[in-house]
């Protein structure tokens, strides 16, 4: 995973609750997230939001992949 992709992702105290956001934009990576999910294309998303880059939506994927890579222990039976 690329440091340079994840260095577009900010957190800051006050904007949007303290959720990861876009380069400092109001723009949250769980909004992209849902926009993806709900079907939009790439274009579509870059094309309503201009101040967004390519990149900034392969920051929000890069992410999530990471923030839900993590171990799952199984309980004993």
């Amino acid at each position: 995973m690329s440091d340079d992709l994840l260095s577009r992702i900010t957190i800051e105290d006050g904007k949007r609750a303290g959720r990861p956001c876009i380069r400092g934009m109001r723009i949250a990576v769980h909004d992209i997230l849902g926009w993806l999910a709900s079907g939009m294309t790439e274009a579509q998303i870059l094309s309503d939001y201009e101040e967004l880059e390519a990149d900034d939506l392969r920051a929000a994927l890069a992410y999530a992949a990471q923030a839900l890579d993590h171990s799952v222990a199984a309980a004993a039976a």
